[in-house]
């Protein structure tokens, strides 16, 4: 695959890294030494990557150490397992996004990334391929939502199938749904309250109620398990 290095959405993209980096810590934990290396050394990174590793437990000290906003990583590291690390971090740091970019493209391997609430979950085959996931990433993570493309909700949908998840109590109404089905495709709720023409206060209760049916803490965590329920289709 031939990348577009002067393309004007190569341009755009950097633009959008851009944005979305200045305001951010990051925190980059990336298996191979040289794409480390190099996503580090990026424009847009220069003076907002706070620390950068290879391995789980560099990661990690790193994370605790720094108290980034954003942590980046790879499925594949040096030692240890990226979607480990995302729940160390998870329950070290609730507050701090996370981002994955997987190697394998298995349901198995998404279903685990979504159950360490993953806050962006990609495939690193994705890169380069003008889908635009990582931009689209960093925007919702930005907007504090969340991003799980289709292909990964697709992948998803089949594994709810044989997920083993008890059945749940209170079933989500059908407003309620739709709002959950707005928050896993990285709505916000003003966004989510203009899109279903109801009031924001609206949207809130609506939140809280799916959450409390549901188990979940944050919005992460409550597009997860509705995902994983089978209850938001791939084309969400």
């Amino acid at each position: 695959m031939e990348l577009p290095l002067h393309s004007l959405a190569l341009n755009q993209a950097s633009e959008a890294m851009a944005t979305f980096f200045a305001k951010q810590r990051v925190v980059a934990c990336i298996g191979d030494h040289f794409a480390l290396s190099c996503f580090c050394l990026t424009r847009p990174l220069q003076g907002v990557v706070v620390g950068a590793a290879t391995t789980e437990d560099e990661g990690f000290d790193l994370v605790t150490r720094t108290n980034p906003s954003v942590v980046i990583c790879t499925e594949d590291l040096e030692s240890g397992y990226g979607i480990n690390l995302l729940r160390r971090v998870k329950n070290t740091l609730p507050n701090c996004k996370r981002l994955i970019l997987l190697k394998r493209e298995t349901q198995s391997v998404v279903q685990e990334a979504m159950e360490a609430c993953a806050d962006a979950v990609i495939f690193q085959s994705s890169l380069g391929s003008g889908k635009g996931d990582f931009i689209q990433a960093l925007t919702a993570l930005g907007e504090g939502s969340v991003y799980y493309p289709e292909k990964i909700r697709r992948l998803v949908a089949v594994q709810a199938m044989n997920a083993g998840l008890p059945a749940l109590v209170d079933s989500l109404t059908k407003r309620e749904l739709e709002v959950v089905t707005a928050v896993a495709r990285g709505l916000k709720n003003q966004a989510i309250a203009e899109t279903l023409c109801i009031s924001l206060e609206t949207v809130k209760t609506h939140l809280t109620n799916a959450m409390g049916k549901l188990g979940a803490q944050d919005r992460t965590q409550l597009a997860v398990m509705a995902l994983l329920h089978g209850l938001i289709g791939p084309m969400g």
